[in-house]
């Protein structure tokens, strides 16, 4: 008799918790998923503990992995600010679209509104929009991010080393020096209209501080629809800066502190999410623009052996950390091997809500697969351009060709220290073939040694060429578009 009761009571009690959890759940079966995107400046392939950072931990980072995908052959679209961020949010290679390098102050091209982003999708969806951090695809009014489907906007336009201080974070005087004379007083901009200035290190130690104090609030305020999050970091990008909360914290000195900083920032948004009932249904997804500017030493990250850095086409230059996370749909503790890159992200996004695919040809392919545990490979492919449209490598399956160039270099030189950039060596490159599964750090060329893989690759170059084309070798492309211009 008395196990019967207890039996009664256990049935009462789990039935009472479970309509108390489905009443403070916000997450429904068929809801679309909230978006967020933590995007870092320049951080390193080892920057983060999954894979061998030490001197520093990374407990956030670590738990959103636990809690979702590891990708380790993750490419950002190039090697450099500005066109990495116009793949990530287009989809497609940016060189097809215009944009190359890193945009300046006084540049007059931005991303073209005739480009459709994540957030022009997912605003078709009803989805509210924000971006927090840096943007640096045009800091002119009509590239801004409220012309490109956000609905809010707080951070710098282009890069924080692009202000009139030099490496020591003293105000140059001099109005014949180079960067008074290109460089403005660093803005914080506001929807459309500058609200602040960075003029001191100690306000670059805030940014990391404001843009999550500003993310947290946005989720907050949008925690009942569904919304797209896109947080930009300024760092760790030199110069370097870390806050009272974070400076001296690390036993790697003040990048470890940079970012262990970057890091709580990203669990105050978990937190965020997890306060709101809707950590559950939110896809994440952390990763990095480029690889580290290693030539300003003891201030940038690190490639976990990976070859060369930032503004290379070698693999420490456009392989970066990443993880995505999204509960309701990630297996726990997954790891993938799979070719993947930025590009993929937007058509991932728009296949998940059912959104609508521009008209116009994207380079990226959906993952949806993927994240969902299927044995897939949504692609076999990847091209590596840089500098102004130039084809300078081609990857399949794990086989990379380096096409003819020339290239900076970080070895043989000594980098600088203490925010003091050393220089670069040149190094000219002739076709070069590696096995990444064998030889990841590309130390071993072996083109004489497999001639027909080699050749195939080479046939996927031309491919590239005619659609895209090479200023290295003059060729034009079919299928590139304009970047958007002030006139």
């Amino acid at each position: 008799m008395r196990m019967k009761i207890n039996y009664i009571n256990t049935f009462f009690i789990t039935s009472i918790l479970l309509i108390f959890n489905c009443s403070n759940s916000k997450v429904d079966e068929n809801s679309d998923p909230n978006i967020v995107i933590i995007l870092l400046d320049d951080m390193g392939y080892g920057d983060i503990e999954s894979f061998g950072a030490i001197n520093y931990t990374t407990p956030n980072i670590n738990r959103l992995a636990d809690d979702g995908m590891l990708f380790t052959n993750f490419y950002s679209a190039q090697a450099v600010c500005s066109a990495s961020r116009a793949g990530l949010l287009t989809g497609t290679y940016p060189n097809r679209i215009g944009i190359h390098g890193a945009l300046f102050p006084k540049s007059e091209v931005g991303l073209n509104t005739s480009e459709k982003t994540i957030a022009e999708v997912l605003k078709e969806k009803n989805y509210k929009t924000a971006v927090i951090g840096k943007w640096h695809l045009g800091h002119q009014k009509k590239f801004l991010p409220l012309n490109h489907g956000f609905d809010y906007y707080y951070g710098i336009p282009y890069s924080n080393d692009m202000w009139p201080v030099d490496f020591d974070g003293n105000q140059i005087e001099n109005d014949n020096d180079w960067r008074k004379k290109n460089y403005p007083q660093l803005p914080i901009i506001e929807n459309f209209n500058k609200v602040a200035e960075v003029r001191t290190l100690d306000d670059q130690a805030e940014l990391t501080t404001a843009y999550t104090k500003k993310s947290v609030d946005f989720i907050n305020k949008n925690a009942e629809s569904p919304f797209f999050l896109y947080v930009p970091h300024s760092m760790p990008h030199v110069p370097i800066a870390a806050s009272k909360k974070f400076k001296g914290k690390s036993s790697q000195g003040l990048y470890g502190d940079v970012i262990m900083e970057l890091d709580w920032s990203l669990g105050e948004i978990i937190k965020a999410l997890e306060e709101n009932n809707i950590l559950e249904n939110t896809m994440i997804i952390f990763t990095s623009d480029n690889g580290p500017w290693l030539n300003f030493g003891n201030h940038a990250g690190n490639t976990a052996g990976l070859r060369e850095g930032k503004g290379t086409v070698f693999e420490g230059g456009q392989r970066v950390p990443t993880v995505i996370s999204w509960p309701r749909v990630i297996k726990k503790s997954t790891i993938s091997n799979s070719l993947t890159a930025s590009i993929d992200i937007f058509p991932t996004i728009t296949e998940i809500v059912k959104g609508k695919l521009p008209e116009h040809i994207i380079d990226g392919v959906s993952i949806l697969d993927l994240l969902k545990g299927k044995k897939t490979t949504p692609r076999d492919h990847f091209f590596y351009y840089y500098k102004t449209n130039r084809l300078e490598a081609v990857r399949k399956d794990h086989w990379k060709l380096i096409l003819p160039h020339e290239s900076r270099s970080y070895e043989n030189v000594m980098p600088g220290m203490d925010g003091h950039g050393g220089k670069y060596s040149r190094i000219t490159l002739d076709y070069s073939l590696y096995n990444l599964r064998r030889d990841p750090g590309e130390r071993y060329n072996v083109i004489e040694k497999y001639p027909k893989i080699a050749q195939s690759l080479m046939d996927l170059a031309e491919t590239a060429r005619d659609d895209m084309g090479d200023n290295a070798t003059g060729r034009k492309g079919k299928n590139t578009r304009e970047p958007g211009r002030v006139n």
